[in-house]
């Protein structure tokens, strides 16, 4: 299973995070939420990227990919650790639909 630091935090593939980063329209700035499970970590040291998914309205999925050590990502919180991943990329769920696209 792969897994990556941020800040002294230990993320896994499969946990539920809260990535917080800043969002920058004309002159103003704001820091924007996006919360869902951390489904893949590809690359090695400055070109590591992850990719988190999450469900969104009317049950369609909502995938964001950023690099691990970008500037725009202020804050990175673990909402759920993953209990029994067994995948180093979870790309599966994109398949299941209702709750078992949340279940790892």
């Amino acid at each position: 299973m792969l897994s990556v630091k941020f800040n002294e935090k230990d993320l896994k593939v499969g946990d539920t995070i809260r990535v917080k980063n800043t969002i920058v329209e004309g002159g103003k700035s704001r820091i924007q939420t996006f919360e869902g499970m951390l489904i893949a970590l590809k690359g090695r040291a400055e070109n590591k990227t992850m990719t988190i998914r999450r469900i969104g309205p009317q049950g369609i999925g909502i995938e964001r990919i950023w690099p691990v050590n970008s500037k725009s990502i202020v804050d990175i919180d673990v909402v759920k650790n993953a209990k029994r991943v067994r995948r180093s990329k979870l790309y599966y769920l994109r398949n299941l639909t209702g709750r078992m696209a949340t279940r790892v």
